[in-house]
């Protein structure tokens, strides 16, 4: 009994000195998520301020890029060295679809077949790294009919990331469904505020203005960055154990 007890006291001791286990949360997209350059300012992905979001344990690498789809993610050799640095318990969000869906975008553009295999590839490689897939809907863009109701502009490519998420049994963040709730909410008017819209003067960067219903003010890319934390806990996702709470005074 004696002899027992010790090895499993030490064993107890030895863990409490470990430092605690670090996960890497790996995001993958467009340019809706990805980091600006300060020329783009005030153009912001929503990854950025997602970045903010947890505690020391968790660190958020965000890998979106401007302009990519599925395809060209695959084929400008972005996506491999994630598969390569990627570890057990790491989350890896993807979301497109923006590019995909742009038959003009040459080399960009992924027929919808062609999209969802893509996905599922993202997904299965994750999966053999034993990290932890989330597939995210395109986020909804800026768009209104005359009667002010919020039009869908990304239905067919969303619903493909719905239905490879419900097969291969993926969590779900719908950006395009809540997305479209949060500027229905907002209105035609207010919900300029969420996106890149600039007056002529306003900004150095865009002395001329900018009127850009598709890319986040600093205001929209932190409510979208919101919601996808709110769904990181609706889901339970083991990741929700890390978001930060700051202490009470």
């Amino acid at each position: 009994m004696h002899k027992t007890i010790i090895p499993l006291l030490l064993s107890v001791a030895l863990c409490a000195f470990l430092p605690p286990r670090r996960i890497t949360v790996w995001l993958v997209g467009d340019s809706t998520m990805a980091n600006k350059e300060v020329r783009a300012f005030p153009e912001t992905g929503w990854g950025m301020p997602f970045s903010h979001f947890f505690d020391s344990t968790v660190s958020v690498d965000n890998r979106a890029k401007n302009g990519r789809s599925t395809k060209s993610f695959i084929e400008e050799k972005l996506w491999q060295p994630i598969v390569d640095g990627m570890a057990e318990g790491d989350y890896v969000f993807v979301q497109f679809g923006h590019n995909d869906e742009v038959k003009e975008k040459t080399g960009r553009y992924t027929t919808l077949d062609e999209f969802k295999a893509n996905l599922s590839r993202y997904v299965n490689e994750t999966r053999e790294k034993k990290a932890i897939p989330v597939l995210i809907t395109p986020v909804a863009r800026r768009a209104f009919d005359a009667a002010g109701n919020v039009r869908e502009t990304h239905t067919a490519y969303a619903d493909a990331v719905r239905e490879v998420a419900a097969r291969l049994q993926v969590p779900l963040i719908d950006l395009d469904q809540e997305g479209m709730a949060l500027l229905q909410q907002m209105g035609p008017v207010n919900s300029k505020w969420l996106y890149d819209y600039v007056e002529p003067g306003e900004h150095p960067n865009y002395p001329e203005g900018k009127q850009d219903d598709t890319h986040f003010s600093e205001l929209g890319a932190r409510k979208i960055a919101e919601i996808v934390l709110k769904d990181v806990r609706s889901l339970r996702l083991e990741l929700a154990q890390h978001i930060y709470v700051p202490k009470a005074k």
